[in-house]
């Protein structure tokens, strides 16, 4: 008879296989209840997540937008505060220039008056005499002299003011000028969104910048500069008013001391015609040297963009460096040589910045001599044609000036008796 083949191996019971139909159905419908909850986490999470993450930005926009508002309002105070200064300058700067001309014609009265006691000192014998026309020639004098005082110290604290007013001016252009970065920075951050083209991830962006100010700081900067600026426009009014009033004040005194003397007046011009001749002199070799001094600065200003572009090159190849990954990051030789090629630049520039300070300080002691070289020019110029026309410079301080038609001359090209008794040089 043919048997049955059995197979090999293990045989389960009934019972197990029931068991295990069982625990499969039993382990599933517990992973389908994980599954169930671990949804319903992830969709509480995402509903709570997404509605954190959209009232945080909303909250982030009000704020950026209250802070732009605030800004905003300081930038038009700024503003407004800029532009009453800028009048307040323009002001201050003309009544300056005024007394400035006031106080330069008091030198046409004051020479004459000395040249005319000059002329008296020449008398001979029985006419050295003190009469009445040296006393008032003599009383003239010192109220010119005093006068000048008064004037020159209202010219020197007019100066200091108006620095005072450009310094404030600078602190306010300067935070106006900030304020509009913010502004166009904060308004760009309100922009930004989710679609945005130039968004990314940023290394530390939680980070305090160096630097960074308390709120009520940077209120209270803008607060003090702008209260700075009202008190220095203040104070510029008060020193006009203080200005306008010496000057008629002085112009009054020394209409009263005028008195109606001519002498005829001859002087020798050796010696002013001489020094004229030496100024020019002097101004034509300081013309040559400031023609060479400013070409030197630009030499040295070409060196310096030159060293500035090598030290920007050395320090883009050191940040660049910094970005070699794990041990590749080391300090080879091409790091040392670029540190001391940065620490050689910097010298560099700071020796080449201290010579062109230098040289530019020369340059500005040299425009100033010039300056003065120039302006004792037009002194000497004229004195020598007051010098020569005494009588009519004597008439001309007692003419009403709107009767008078000044004369040019035309070799320095001032006028003997400026309008509104003021001499021009």
């Amino acid at each position: 008879m043919a048997s049955l083949s059995v197979k090999p191996g293990q045989r389960f019971t009934l019972p197990d296989w029931q068991n295990n139909s069982l625990l499969i159905s039993a382990d599933a419908e517990q992973q389908r209840y994980n599954s169930h909850h671990i949804r319903q986490e992830g969709r509480a999470l995402r509903n709570e997540t997404g509605n954190q993450a959209r009232w945080d930005e909303h909250n982030t926009r009000t704020r950026l937008n209250d802070r732009i508002i605030s800004v905003d309002r300081w930038r038009e105070a700024l503003a407004r505060c800029l532009t009453d200064i800028d009048l307040e300058i323009d002001a201050l700067t003309k009544v300056k220039e005024a007394a400035e001309n006031a106080l330069q014609a008091k030198n046409l009265c004051l020479d004459v008056a000395i040249e005319c006691l000059t002329f008296r000192e020449s008398r001979r014998d029985i006419d050295v005499v003190r009469d009445p026309v040296e006393e008032e020639l003599l009383r003239e004098v010192k109220v010119i002299e005093k006068t000048k005082k008064e004037l020159q110290q209202r010219v020197d604290d007019a100066f200091k003011q108006l620095c005072l007013l450009k310094e404030a001016r600078q602190q306010l252009n300067c935070d106006h000028r900030h304020k509009l970065e913010t502004l166009e920075l904060d308004r760009q951050c309100v922009s930004f969104n989710v679609t945005s083209g130039n968004i990314s991830f940023k290394v530390n962006p939680t980070r305090v910048p160096d630097g960074t100010t308390a709120l009520h700081e940077w209120e209270l900067n803008s607060q003090c500069n702008k209260d700075r600026a009202e008190a220095e426009m203040r104070a510029s009014v008060d020193l006009r008013g203080a200005i306008t009033l010496s000057i008629a004040q002085t112009n009054n005194e020394l209409d009263a001391q005028r008195i109606a003397t001519e002498f005829a007046l001859r002087k020798r011009m050796r010696d002013m015609e001489a020094a004229l001749s030496e100024l020019r002199w002097q101004e034509k070799n300081t013309l040559e040297e400031i023609a060479e001094m400013e070409e030197e600065i630009r030499q040295l200003e070409e060196d310096l963009r030159k060293r500035t572009l090598d030290l920007k090159v050395a320090h883009t190849r050191l940040e660049t460096r910094t970005y070699r990954p794990h041990i590749e990051l080391c300090r080879d030789q091409a790091q040392y040589g670029l540190t001391e090629e940065v620490q050689q630049l910097e010298g560099i520039i700071r020796a080449l910045q201290k010579k062109r300070t230098e040289s530019q300080d020369a340059l500005d002691a040299l425009y100033r001599q010039l300056h003065r070289i120039q302006t004792d020019i037009g002194y000497k110029t004229n004195s020598l044609q007051l010098d020569n026309k005494c009588m009519d410079t004597r008439r001309k301080l007692v003419i009403p000036v709107e009767k008078f038609e000044p004369e040019v001359d035309a070799v320095n090209r001032t006028r003997n008796l400026p309008r509104n008794s003021q001499l021009e040089l």
